[in-house]
């Protein structure tokens, strides 16, 4: 797994930076008209490598695992729902189902140690490193060795899919916890602003969830290098996603993150390959308390604030016709040579 690592290469290329920079200031608008939009295309040139980029059969892929720490009474849903909704996003009744047709993505769910055994079927992969961690306040939540395996298991479902960019998701009960203190460990923020309310829980439950965390965040206090917090506290469904972002980024797909337990997978791996976050798109600002201050520890802006919390991939769902739009002004948008239309008058210091 971490000869990915080495295959990650520094994406800069000011030459080509330059290109995609005079292609936008050239197409007829005034400079920068298009915000963030212009600095989505530029992003999406370098990681692809070409001033005509395009994105071609974009993989959704949502991993989901269960959690021993869910037992401790995290969350406001019980640990079935992981499986349940396993089943919901098979049978195309999820949110994530229902953006992936809207928009083309190809959908596949990854059972990276969900506690049910799910029937094999088109769609879904079994990657079953085991049947839900363990209760992190007791031991750490995975051995190094299955979590070694689950970030080998998310880079081959990368290598097994085609195209160009990957959006990735998640499903598991008590996840946030896992995320949260993760985020806590690896950004030495203090938990009280890593934690919020997940499924939904009211202001009790939230105090009950942050005491639980706390005894967590205690029992492996000595815990600090990625892949060692990574085992501490996260789930199969967390490590599966970091080695499937170290893959992509290896690879040069454009990345999508959707929100706080995504995010908080990218963040383990790019505490191991800083060059990561080159080839990573997040794709909003969750509702979750703390992905503000993630995205912020990272350097990085979500594309959208629409106060999402529902995880699955969603949120990159959503997203993913901006990244459309941004290769689309890139290879079609006239410029004003090519439209014959007049450009600023150098003179001019008006509207």
């Amino acid at each position: 797994m971490m000869t990915s690592l080495d295959r990650i290469s520094d994406l800069a290329r000011p030459d080509l930076a330059a290109r995609l920079q005079h292609r936008l200031d050239q197409k007829t608008k005034p400079q920068g008209s298009l915000g963030e939009l212009e600095t989505l295309a530029l992003q999406i040139g370098l990681i692809l490598q070409t001033d005509e980029p395009r994105l071609q059969q974009p993989q959704m892929v949502v991993f989901a695992g269960d959690h021993g720490l869910a037992a401790r009474g995290v969350s406001a849903f019980p640990s079935d729902v992981t499986w349940q909704m396993v089943e919901n996003f098979l049978s195309g009744g999820a949110a994530v189902s229902v953006l992936a047709r809207q928009h083309g993505l190809a959908l596949t769910v990854v059972d990276a140690g969900v506690a049910r055994d799910i029937a094999p079927r088109d769609g879904l992969q079994i990657r079953k490193v085991a049947p839900g961690t363990v209760d992190c306040t007791q031991a750490p939540a995975m051995t190094r060795a299955q979590c070694e395996a689950a970030l080998q298991a998310g880079a081959e479902v990368v290598s097994g899919l085609p195209g160009n960019a990957l959006l990735i998701g998640e499903m598991g009960i008590g996840n946030t916890s896992s995320a949260a203190l993760i985020m806590s460990r690896l950004t030495s923020i203090p938990l009280v602003q890593c934690v919020g309310r997940g499924t939904g829980l009211d202001q009790a439950g939230v105090a009950r969830k942050l005491a639980v965390l706390d005894a967590a965040l205690h029992r492996h206090a000595e815990v600090r290098e990625p892949l060692a917090v990574l085992a501490a506290f996260g789930g199969f469904e967390m490590a599966m996603m970091c080695g499937a972002v170290l893959e992509a980024a290896a690879q040069n797909r454009v990345i999508v993150v959707d929100g706080f337990i995504a995010s908080s997978a990218v963040l383990v791996a790019q505490a191991l390959q800083p060059r990561v976050l080159q080839r990573c798109i997040f794709a909003h600002q969750s509702d979750e308390s703390g992905h503000a201050r993630m995205l912020a520890h990272m350097g990085v802006r979500g594309l959208l604030q629409l106060g999402l919390r529902l995880g699955e991939g969603s949120g990159a769902a959503l997203a993913w016709p901006l990244l459309e739009s941004a290769c689309r002004i890139l290879r079609e948008m006239a410029s004003f040579e090519s439209a014959g239309v007049s450009q600023r008058d150098a003179d001019a210091s008006g509207a």
